[in-house]
């Protein structure tokens, strides 16, 4: 039989190269079904987060109604130890939320119909306070030429008011919404009990339902303790803005109190959207730009407080967020929800790092310290 010299030359380089001792020695390989599993996954991911955006209208409603409802059940337990049924206790929940939420909106809502009549007026008192930028302007024009730059800043102007009606269009869901939202938490809270028994009962293994009961207790209380807890803190946020207003000489400290407490609930951009409102309404009601300001700093400073020693010492005890975790999950659910997705974005955070300790344990594989 006649061998090939390219055969000849392929089987000696065979024998003579020799086979590696251990695994160590090979290369690593990413595995073909690794990489589709992790392809399907951000798939899935993109098209959920699609859905969501699409289908807001019927989501957020959704979303909310489940998790206000999660929040009130243990107020509906406590009535229901106290003989009331349980859907009798959810609809009186919903109407005493509803009325303080009113009396609160009610407060608000006066001096901004108000405000909102008066807007032209009220800009041109604002515009004629901001005159004291004119001389930092102009220097800043100046030195901007001096550099070579093209075209100096313009004189301030104050912005226009068209944002009003479409901002308000934007804050307001429509009645469909709102019917929406009130039926699923009322048959939420009603349902509750049946609910968690029967995703319990889905499962067939016996740890996977005791893990779940977990999920789901562990979920009920520390909503319920963080809606408690962040309601207690914003209206002591709130009185104490509104006390500050009234020896400050603000035009109506309750109203702005009720709206320090209200826009507190949004984290970052509430109390950031509460020190411009101050800003500005108190360089339209006061003559001197330091006293305009006096009532904002104040502001400031009761938020500091509230924000780094208040709300850590008593919600960091119960369950550590971290601030850049908090921080992409506003961001996030604002740009999904608007302000909605805002006040959501807290507690979603918190079920979140509730189903990762359950499902993904500390005992469980980890990699080593660097």
């Amino acid at each position: 039989m006649r061998v090939l010299p390219s055969e000849r030359l392929i089987s000696v380089s065979n024998e003579s190269d020799p086979l590696p001792d251990s695994h160590a020695e090979l290369p690593p390989v990413i595995r073909r079904t690794e990489f589709v599993a992790f392809a399907l996954a951000g798939l899935l991911l993109i098209a959920v987060i699609a859905v969501l955006y699409v289908a807001k209208a019927f989501f957020l409603p959704v979303v909310m109604a489940i998790v206000a409802g999660t929040m009130l059940s243990p107020a509906a337990s406590f009535l229901e130890r106290r003989r009331v049924p349980r859907a009798v206790g959810a609809v009186l929940i919903v109407v005493a939320v509803t009325t303080v939420v009113a009396f609160v909106v009610a407060l608000i809502a006066a001096p901004a119909m108000e405000w909102s009549s008066r807007l032209p007026e009220l800009g041109a008192q604002l515009k004629d306070k901001l005159h004291v930028f004119d001389r930092p302007l102009a220097l800043w024009r100046e030195l901007q030429t001096m550099v070579g730059g093209s075209e100096g800043l313009p004189s301030f102007q104050l912005p226009k008011f068209e944002w009003v009606q479409p901002t308000l269009e934007f804050l307001s869901p429509t009645f469909a919404e709102f019917l929406l939202f009130f039926v699923t938490l009322i048959l939420f809270i009603a349902s509750w009990r049946d609910l968690r028994r029967a995703l319990i009962m889905t499962f067939s293994d016996r740890d996977a339902r005791l893990r779940t009961l977990r999920i789901l207790n562990e979920i009920e209380v520390h909503l319920g303790n963080y809606l408690l807890t962040v309601t207690v803190i914003n209206i002591g946020v709130g009185v104490a803005t509104g006390i500050v207003c009234a020896l400050t000489g603000m035009p109506n400290p309750a109203g702005l109190g009720a709206l320090a407490a209200g826009l507190n609930f949004i984290p970052i951009i509430g109390p950031v959207a509460m020190f411009v409102v101050l800003v500005v309404v108190g360089l339209v009601a006061f003559p001197t730009l330091g006293g305009g300001l006096m009532a904002a700093l104040a502001f400031g400073g009761i938020t500091f407080m509230e924000g780094h020693f208040v709300t850590p010492t008593i919600i960091g005890r119960r369950l550590a967020l971290n601030a850049l975790a908090v921080f992409i999950a506003l961001a996030f659910w604002t740009w999904l929800w608007g302000p909605m997705g805002a006040f959501l974005s807290s507690p979603l955070l918190i079920v979140g790092l509730i189903l990762k300790e359950h499902l993904m344990p500390e005992n469980s594989p980890q990699l080593p310290q660097a």
